[in-house]
């Protein structure tokens, strides 16, 4: 490498490299056994002249503008030596690995002779279906501020994973965990890209070495090669079903990409474990090692791509045996777990379909394809189920303090992307606390706050609420504590009072009360704080607990170009007691934009000769615009599940699963052609 021209160019305070970069250990890969960690990768940064992937950064240039900066990168000079390189998919397959776990589940799913069923079914469907690369584009790209004082370390970030990116920081630069602080209010989206990537790691080190505060900025190009994406996967399906519609067998067998540095599960055949009863079951889901940038989570991980494959093969299988499709999944609906046993701790699936249903009109469907014509545009109606586990992260922490003007301020590291948190959190406060919304203030975004961990796996406001929750509990106790014997609260237990008007009062004898101001002042106190803790998810180990969904799509389609334009998406839910339903309308309406996205124009151009993603921008990846969106309109049934924090689940995935399938069959239903391989774009149509 030469960077003396860069070096001398107008504005420039440092050009870094592998030769001068600080030491920096390997980034701490995240995990449901550490949530104070943020890694995406295990591969070592900027700490040798390997190059691992096309896209890696090999230099650094700080400079007084962005301009500078640019135009100074432009002066590098790198030669390299070439080395065989894998970076193609089919090639990869033969050379795939099969992990023995996928998450927490084992990979391999072998119950009941699956494949003997399949070959004795009255009706069968055998089928492969693929998805691209799919990479994220929030509408705020990834951008930091790091800032070196007296050798500690703030870093102003955009983050989905306050705690987990300060506790990675401060392993990498060999620092105390309270050296190191996050701040991080607003996310402008984060959908799982939003997590600790390079490009922060690199300014910490360029910050540290240039000893002044710096300010790194990704471009939408700079996004697509630094920040992983969904893998692609191809996915095979099989389903056997007798002359009754009943499942017989369910076979699903993928590839995905997985390079050895990630530590990213796409757990994509994990989905038909949990939808549908079945007698047998032949699952495994294998992945191919590329040099290739690291995948990653993406809204609705797994699930999203895995329902595509299921929900079209569910459909195929319905039109064989000449069956509507919600019947069939109505024959088909699981009552408890189909691979332990264990009882679903609450599911109505089938009510959310019946609810959408009626909402959209499925009765007015036409089950022979292409019976529906308007000029040149032939109209199709299809539907598809969603699904996502429920998910609660331990060790979540909320603190509480009251103060003798009888407010309350809650407190926690928690994240706020737009879905609502905080104000969804304030809610459960005050109505916890019996005080006024506006008694109640919510603080979040900084890692000097109670931990919590990170805002994924719709996992976030059920985490809160618990901790919550446990604060509450805390707080009676110790308010009790302070009120002592000279209070009409006197020998109350905890469980025997309750909060209300901005005290606590008896149960059982509401005229024995007092308030919080006025403990407080006897006991010689201006404020009291309580922490509480989101305990170990036990619900999870005994119960199945999933949210789902039941998708519906009117579109029409040209038969001059292939066009397709989506009329209307209904989505019906089941996610538990909705919490606030205008935050909860957001969430679902902004899933199913994405899952329409999937379906219609998204997919990342890689050159495979290379390993170079091409499409750089929002003029070569393409999302959804106004023009592609159409009505969409969202239900839900409301109804609370007894085992979870409030009675809910979370909402942020779910929107996006079951979208894509809904679309692609309700394209069969109009054109009578099966388009198996996502985008569904207009030559595929042709």
């Amino acid at each position: 490498m030469d960077v003396s021209a860069a070096e001398a160019a107008p504005g420039v305070a440092l050009v870094m490299t592998h030769r001068n970069a600080p030491k920096m250990a390997v980034p701490p890969p995240i995990g449901m056994t550490n949530l104070k960690a943020a890694g995406n990768h295990t591969l070592p940064i900027m700490q040798d002249a390997e190059i691992r992937w096309n896209g890696q950064v090999v230099a650094v240039v700080l400079a007084g503008t962005r301009e500078q900066a640019d135009h100074a990168a432009t002066l590098i000079r790198v030669g390299y030596d070439t080395a065989p390189a894998r970076t193609r998919f089919e090639e990869g397959k033969a050379g795939a690995y099969t992990p023995e776990s996928m998450l927490v589940e084992k990979n391999r799913l072998d119950k009941g002779n699956a494949a003997k069923k399949l070959a004795e079914a009255a009706f069968k469907i055998d089928a492969l279906y693929t998805t691209p690369w799919e990479n994220h584009n929030p509408i705020e790209p990834h951008a930091t501020t790091i800032v070196w004082q007296d050798g500690k370390l703030v870093v102003h970030d955009a983050t989905q994973m306050i705690h987990g990116t300060a506790g990675s920081l401060a392993k990498i630069f060999g620092l105390k965990e309270g050296d190191v602080q996050v701040s991080s209010p607003y996310v402008g989206g984060g959908f799982g890209a939003k997590g600790l990537w390079d490009h922060q790691i690199l300014g910490v080190a360029a910050a540290k070495l240039a000893d002044r505060p710096v300010r790194v900025a990704l471009t939408r190009a700079n996004m697509q090669r630094l920040i992983g994406g969904r893998t692609q996967t191809e996915q095979w399906v099989a389903l056997a079903a007798d002359a009754d519609g009943k499942l017989k067998a369910l076979l699903h067998h993928g590839y995905g990409v997985k390079p050895l540095h990630s530590i990213c599960d796409e757990g994509f055949t994990l989905t038909g474990r949990s939808l549908y009863a079945c007698e047998s079951f032949d699952i495994v889901q294998h992945y191919v090692d590329l040099d290739l940038l690291a995948n990653s989570f993406m809204r609705g991980p797994g699930e999203t791509p895995g329902t595509f494959a299921i929900e079209c093969a569910m459909d195929e299988l319905a039109y064989a045996i000449g069956m509507d499709p919600i019947e069939l999944r109505r024959r088909n609906v699981a009552t408890r777990d189909p691979v332990s046993g264990a009882p679903h701790s609450q599911s109505a699936m089938m009510e959310a379909y019946d609810m959408g249903a009626a909402r959209f009109g499925w009765h007015r469907r036409i089950a022979q394809p292409g019976m529906r014509r308007e000029g040149e545009w032939l109209i199709g109606m299809g539907c598809a189920s969603g699904t996502f586990p429920f998910m609660r992260m331990p060790g979540t922490s909320v603190r509480i303090t009251i103060d003798t003007s009888g407010d309350a301020h809650v407190a926690s590291a928690a994240h706020e992307m737009g879905m609502g948190t905080a104000t969804v959190q304030r809610q459960h406060a005050a109505d916890r606390l019996g005080l006024p919304l506006d008694r109640v203030t919510v603080t979040i975004g900084d890692s000097s706050l109670p931990f919590a961990s990170f805002a994924g796996g719709s996992s976030q406001t059920a985490s809160l609420a618990a901790a919550i929750s446990a604060a509450s509990g805390k707080l009676v106790a110790e308010l009790l504590r302070l009120a002592g014997n000279d209070t009409p609260l006197a020998g109350l237990k905890p469980a025997e009072a309750e909060f209300a008007n901005g005290g606590l009062r008896s149960v059982e004898d509401p005229s024995r009360s007092e308030s919080f101001a006025s403990i407080l002042r006897r006991s010689g106190r201006e404020e009291l704080s309580v922490v509480g803790e989101s305990g170990a998810p036990l619900e999870i180990m005994k119960y199945a607990m999933h949210s789902t969904s039941a998708n519906f799509c009117e579109l029409r389609v040209s038969d001059v170009t292939g066009e397709i334009r989506v009329d209307r998406l209904v989505g019906a839910f089941d996610c538990g007691h909705i919490l606030n339903a205008k935050t909860a309308t957001s969430q679902f309406k902004g899933g199913m934009v994405m899952g329409l996205g999937m379906a219609l124009t998204e997919e990342t151009l890689l050159d495979e000769r290379t390993g170079r993603i091409m499409s750089t921008s929002l003029a070569d990846y393409h999302v959804p615009v106004h023009l592609d969106v159409p009505d969409i309109d969202v239900l839900w049934t409301g109804i609370p599940d007894p085992r979870t924090p409030l009675g809910a689940r979370g909402i942020g995935e779910i929107g996006t699963t079951g979208v894509a399938a809904a679309i692609a069959n309700a394209v069969f239903n109009a054109t009578g052609k099966r388009i198996r391989d996502l985008p569904l774009t207009l030559d595929k149509l042709r």
